[in-house]
């Protein structure tokens, strides 16, 4: 990505997450979640991957041959994303958004599957959850409150409360799973929207 947005220029958000990716290997692997959501018998329609990363999720929904948009902050890691996906032949099927998560908004013609592995806002997930199409599926990913316990410093509004995500679903959603993992301190749902 060659322009940064000049509302991200000094965003502590994007320092932090160039400064993660810069060390960090070059690809992610694909999310459990994301095999498991994808897996589904989906409605035609793209993926929106938010607070991607690197991500191997991505590269995964787009080699089945759906769209994707990738959104993070990290300029380092959606060219590492958009590098693989050019290497792998899946370019034209990957598009790159630098945002911040908390002034974005989804296309609202809508997703097959929105995804989001390590990142939390209630206002976030608010916006992201009617951009599922009818008949797709919402997969997300937070640290619970548990989490803050082995991780001091995590800030609680990073952290899902008790029933979060679930409780937080719009009507017309089933929640196919919602399960916590004590040995990360993350929870996962995934959830479906009727047809």
């Amino acid at each position: 990505m060659d322009d940064v947005p000049p509302d991200l220029a000094g965003h502590p958000d994007r320092l932090r997450w160039n400064a993660r990716y810069g060390d960090a290997p070059a690809l992610t692997a694909v999310h459990p979640l994301a095999e498991r959501a994808l897996a589904l018998d989906l409605p035609d329609g793209g993926v929106l991957d938010l607070a991607s990363g690197p991500s191997g999720s991505a590269l995964h929904a787009a080699g089945s041959g759906r769209a994707v948009t990738a959104v993070d902050v990290s300029e380092i890691a959606l060219d590492r994303l958009g590098a693989e996906a050019s290497r792998r032949g899946l370019g034209s099927l990957i598009t790159l958004v630098q945002a911040d998560l908390g002034a974005w908004r989804p296309d609202p013609s809508g997703y097959a599957l929105v995804l989001c592995t390590g990142f939390w806002d209630r206002a976030v997930f608010g916006r992201a959850a009617p951009a599922v199409l009818d008949g797709g599926a919402l997969a997300w990913e937070a640290f619970t409150e548990d989490a803050r316990r082995a991780r001091p410093g995590l800030p609680a509004e990073w952290c899902l409360a008790a029933g979060e995500p679930a409780s937080l679903l719009p009507r017309g959603f089933t929640v196919l799973q919602q399960a916590d993992d004590a040995n990360t301190g993350k929870r996962r749902l995934l959830a479906r929207k009727a047809r």
